[in-house]
């Protein structure tokens, strides 16, 4: 009787086990998520309307004839496998309350900023092989769209507002959550290229300056904006209506930025007759 207790007792054990395990994972990967999935999707799409015609068959020929948007989504599963568990860090850049942009501590195994970078050097490398561009590629398509995503340039101290507790509607969840899709998909229920119908629509002289800056200029300007957020979603906020109804534009705007920057970078590497030294990014 007394080892068929503890047999059981093991199993019970080695169930806990397995749960805990995979809920920590769970866990892990919700702190690197970035816009949902049809946010990325959409910055993608954005992107590939404004490539050059050099540019975008540069492109398809790195995909095979895939579009980014196929891709967009890559890197928030490969980031959870072996092969590319470096990667983890790459997809934010967390800033402490009361630190500076410029001031922020380098995270020695990567960040966003640094990640963006060396995927433009490697994709601007004559050198580098097609598997390696195409790799960077894919990094590149996703990174951009992250790097706009306001909690994505969050605090350390909360994991980007993971630890931070909100309630939407009747759900406890927390405030990287909410900006990861919650607001977006409540804001508007609409497919990826519905959404780059709606708010891809600036003059040509607007987009040119929605575009403007290096990748430091673009991080600190989400910087900026989730400092805003943190002031407005305290501990314990409720979100509802109004809150879907302030921010939506903010994430509109966010999401066409990462979209005309994505492209003006990959016009840049890509089309032999563009002036702009990819270095410059």
């Amino acid at each position: 009787m007394a080892l068929t207790v503890l047999a059981i007792a093991a199993l019970v054990l080695s169930h806990m086990k397995r749960y805990l395990i995979a809920l920590g994972a769970l866990f892990t990967a919700a702190c690197s998520w970035g816009w949902s999935q049809k946010g990325h999707d959409t910055v993608a799409y954005i992107a590939e309307c404004h490539l050059s015609p050099a540019a975008a068959d540069s492109v398809a020929a790195i995909f095979d004839g895939k579009s980014p948007v196929y891709w967009a989504n890559w890197l928030d599963n490969a980031s959870h496998t072996p092969p590319y568990y470096y990667t983890k860090t790459w997809h934010y850049k967390n800033i402490d309350e009361g630190v500076a942009y410029e001031d922020a501590p380098l995270n020695p195994k990567g960040d966003a900023v640094t990640a963006i970078r060396e995927q433009i050097a490697l994709l601007s490398d004559p050198k580098s092989t097609k598997g390696q561009k195409e790799l960077a590629l894919k990094i590149l398509v996703h990174v951009v769209g992250d790097l706009h995503q306001p909690m994505h340039m969050g605090r350390l101290s909360d994991l980007g507002g993971n630890k931070r507790r909100v309630r939407f509607f009747d759900r406890d969840t927390n405030l990287h959550s909410i900006w990861d899709g919650s607001l977006m998909n409540s804001g508007h229920s609409w497919s990826y290229t519905e959404w780059q119908k709606q708010i891809d629509r600036l003059s040509d002289e607007a987009e040119k300056a929605e575009a403007a800056g290096n990748v430091d200029d673009w991080a600190k300007q989400t910087y900026e904006i989730a400092t805003r957020v943190y002031d407005y979603f305290p501990e314990g906020a409720k979100v509802s209506y109004n809150e879907i109804a302030a921010w939506t534009p903010t994430i509109e705007t966010q999401l066409l930025r990462g979209g005309l920057r994505l492209a003006r970078i990959l016009n840049a590497v890509f089309d032999p007759e563009n002036t702009e030294n990819p270095a410059d990014f």
